[in-house]
């Protein structure tokens, strides 16, 4: 008896597309497009059907139940209002949501009063200012916002902002805090958390995601150290649960090996050379189970 396989969105362009793509590759799926077009695709060894949606629909998509997962982001997601919840958030496609206005334009939220607002997100949008008790009238757009002003369109913008250069091209500066933070998430619906079926495979997929993005954050490092140092070289290397220590054939000396934050590895190992260890080894990780 064959069982329904996983229904999983996977972004099918855009910023969040590549990242998605790679992540669940290394995660050992079989996500393919052969040349771009293929609107879905078969991974019948692990028994999953990835369905290729615009960023924007995923989340309206996994809501309903049509399917069961997806990446998308966190924007998006509340932006979309549909009943899917936040699974994981996956660490790629980091942005944040701000408002932005000419140099001379509104400095402050409360500036906003009364004023125009052009966004592609206009439930996000409206919620965080309905809570603020700024009234707007808010102009609805479907992509790039950043022309509404200089075309008379809005008095101000709310998108979200990576690195900030389509603004200042636009002469535009943000201002006030930011209205949230966002990234890429995996997402589910309510149905499956009612389907045994579902909720297997998605806790099998969650592990193996969860173990792809933790191998990413860390390193395996390896070294040799004298007896009379091993308390200051471990300090340096905590591990997970602790470091591996064995002796080596020369008398007083350890071999050790440990898991490592990525970030600030060069100068842990500058600190471990410096405590007298040698033959330090720095090797990266693929998967991992925690």
């Amino acid at each position: 008896m064959s069982v329904t396989p996983l229904r999983v969105a996977v972004p099918n362009k855009g910023s969040l597309s590549e990242a998605a793509f790679k992540l669940l590759t290394d995660a050992g799926y079989l996500v393919h497009r052969g040349n771009g077009r293929e609107l879905q695709c078969n991974d019948p060894e692990n028994n999953m059907k990835f369905f290729f949606q615009r960023p924007r629909d995923i989340a309206v998509y996994v809501g309903s139940g049509a399917l069961d997962v997806g990446v998308t982001g966190l924007d998006l997601l509340l932006d979309s209002g549909a009943p899917a919840s936040e699974v994981l958030r996956l660490g790629f496609s980091r942005s944040r949501f701000h408002f932005a206005a000419r140099p001379a334009g509104p400095r402050r939220l409360a500036d906003l009063s009364g004023l125009s607002v052009a966004t592609s997100y206009p439930t996000l949008v409206g919620k965080y200012l309905a809570e603020a008790g700024v009234s707007v009238s808010l102009v609805k757009l479907d992509g790039a916002v950043e022309n509404a002003i200089s075309l008379g369109l809005a008095d101000a913008i709310a998108d979200v902002v990576e690195t900030g250069t389509s603004l200042q091209n636009c002469g535009l500066v943000t201002f006030g805090e930011p209205l949230m933070e966002s990234e890429a998430v995996l997402i589910r619906s309510e149905a499956s958390r009612k389907s045994e079926r579902a909720a297997g495979a998605i806790d099998a997929l969650v592990q193996r995601l969860e173990g792809v993005l933790t191998a990413r954050r860390y390193v395996m490092v390896e070294y040799d150290c004298p007896a009379e140092a091993l308390d200051a070289a471990c300090s340096l290397t905590p591990g997970i649960e602790g470091p591996t220590v064995s002796p080596l054939a020369r008398e007083g000396w350890m071999a050790v090996r440990a898991m490592v934050p990525r970030a600030g590895v060069q100068r842990t190992m500058d600190d471990l050379k410096r405590a007298g260890a040698r033959a330090i080894l720095v090797t990266p990780l693929e998967a991992c189970r925690m």
